[in-house]
C-alpha cells in the first residue's frame, strides 16, 4: 500500500514494487538512460508512476521530478517547473539570481510542498522566451545537488509537436550530456506519435530510449480490489463477478474503480445494476458529445467504422460504405485525409500499415452506442445499391 504525496494511504491502490524495482535496476545497470512506456488512457500508467515508480526511486535516495503534459499548451514551462521542484529552495533562487529575476512568489520551505508548484510556475512562466536557457540553468543547479534524478515526462507524445520543436532539440542536447545521473521515462497515451518520436530521423529524440507497451493489470489487480470491497461491504462479490465486470468495462482500470464505488454505495441493487450504471456514467454523453460535433462528417464516418472494429477503409468495401455514412462519394483520400487529422489530434492510432484504432476506449464504446442504428442502416443501404 503506497502513499501518496501528502503522505496518506491510498487503500484502493493495487502496489507493483516488483515492477518499478525492475525499472530502476535497468537504469541502474547504466545500459540506457530513458525508456518509453505506453499504454491508453485510463489504465493505471499514471497511477503507477506517481505511487510506485517514483517513491521506489526516492527511497534509493533519488530525486524525482514528474510533470503530466495533457493538458497545457507550454509544455516547457510545466517540464522546467517540475525540475525546479525538485532542488532544495537554496538551489531554486539560485536560479532566478542567475538570470537575473528575484524571487518573489515563492516562499519555499526544505521539503517544497507541492502548494509552492503553482508559485513556481506562475514565476517561470515570467521566463519563457527563455525557457530552454531556464531549463539550461535549472539542471546546473540539479548538477550541484551531486544525487541522480529520475524524470518522469507523462503524455510525453505532446513533445512531438511542431510548435515545441526548438524547446525539445535544447531538451535533449540537454541530457545528452546528463545521461549518467538523469535517467528519463517517456510515458504517453499515444502510441503512434511516441514511435515517430523516437523512430523518424528529424525528430529530436531520434533513437534516444527504447519503446515498450506498458504491463496492463488484469486478473490480479480485481483480485486484490475485490478483497478490499469484500473486507468493507456488507455484500460481498467472488472474483468471477469481479472479472466479468473488468472485461465488460474494456479491462479498464479506472472504469472499475468507478464500478466498486457504484457497488459499494448500492450494495442492494446487486452488481449487473452496478456494471448498467457505470457504463451509462463512463460512456456518457458530458464530454464526448462535444468532440464528436467538432469532427467534420468525414472523420465520425471513418470513427463510426473504426469503432465498428471496420478498419478496412480504403478498399472499395470500405469506400461504399464511407459514402453511405457521408451521403457523398468518397475516395481513398476521404479515408487518408481523415485519418492523419484523426492521427494528429491524438484521437486514433495506427497499429500497423492498414489497421487503426481509437485512443480511448471510452470515446469508442460512446460512438458505438451512438451510431449503432446509423451505421446498420447505411450498411444496408450500401447492400440494396
Amino acid at each position: 500500500m503506497r502513499k501518496d504525496e501528502k503522505g496518506s494511504v491510498d487503500p484502493w491502490h493495487y502496489p507493483r514494487p516488483e515492477l518499478a524495482n525492475a525499472y530502476l535496476d535497468a537504469f541502474g545497470l547504466g545500459l540506457t538512460s530513458a525508456r518509453g512506456l505506453f499504454a491508453r488512457r485510463r489504465m493505471g500508467k499514471t497511477e503507477f508512476l506517481c505511487k510506485d515508480l517514483m517513491p521506489a526511486a526516492v527511497e534509493q535516495g533519488i530525486l524525482v521530478a514528474y510533470t503530466n503534459l495533457w493538458d497545457t499548451s507550454t509544455p516547457d514551462i510545466a517540464l522546467v517547473s517540475a525540475l525546479a521542484e525538485a532542488l532544495e529552495p537554496r538551489g531554486l533562487g539560485a536560479v532566478f539570481t542567475a538570470l537575473g529575476k528575484p524571487v518573489r512568489k515563492i516562499k519555499a520551505s526544505a521539503t517544497m510542498p507541492g502548494g509552492v508548484e503553482g508559485s513556481i510556475e506562475a514565476e517561470l512562466a515570467q521566463l519563457r522566451p527563455d525557457s530552454s536557457a531556464t531549463m539550461r540553468e535549472v539542471l546546473r543547479q540539479l548538477d550541484r545537488q551531486k544525487k541522480p534524478l529520475l524524470l518522469v515526462i507523462d503524455e510525453a507524445q505532446v513533445l512531438a509537436k511542431h510548435e515545441h520543436s526548438t524547446f525539445a532539440h535544447a531538451l535533449r542536447a540537454a541530457l545528452d550530456i546528463r545521461k549518467e545521473r538523469i535517467k528519463v521515462v517517456f510515458a504517453g497515451s499515444s502510441e503512434t506519435t511516441l514511435r515517430d518520436m523516437f523512430a523518424r530521423s528529424s525528430e529530436p529524440f531520434y533513437n534516444w530510449a527504447p519503446l515498450e507497451p506498458f504491463p496492463l493489470l488484469g486478473e490480479e489487480f480485481v483480485a486484490f480490489t475485490i478483497d478490499r470491497l469484500n473486507s468493507m461491504a456488507r455484500h460481498t462479490l467472488t472474483l468471477a463477478q469481479g472479472m466479468r465486470a473488468f472485461e465488460e468495462l474494456h479491462c479498464t482500470p479506472e472504469f472499475f474503480k468507478r464500478f466498486v464505488e457504484r457497488f459499494m454505495l448500492f450494495q442492494t441493487e446487486g452488481v449487473d445494476a452496478a456494471i448498467e450504471r457505470t457504463k451509462e456514467s463512463v460512456f456518457s454523453d458530458a464530454h464526448f458529445l462535444k468532440q464528436w460535433s467538432a469532427a467534420n462528417p468525414a472523420d465520425q464516418a471513418v470513427l463510426t467504422l473504426l469503432a465498428s472494429g471496420d478498419s478496412d477503409l480504403h478498399s472499395v468495401l470500405g469506400m461504399e460504405r464511407l459514402t453511405a455514412l457521408t451521403g457523398r462519394p468518397a475516395t481513398r483520400n476521404t479515408a487518408g485525409h481523415a485519418l492523419r487529422r484523426l492521427q494528429d489530434a491524438n484521437v486514433v492510432t495506427r497499429l500497423r500499415v492498414g489497421e487503426y484504432r481509437i485512443e480511448d476506449e471510452a470515446y469508442a464504446e460512446w460512438i458505438r452506442r451512438r451510431t449503432a442504428a446509423v451505421l446498420r442502416n447505411a450498411l444496408a443501404r450500401g447492400a440494396r445499391t
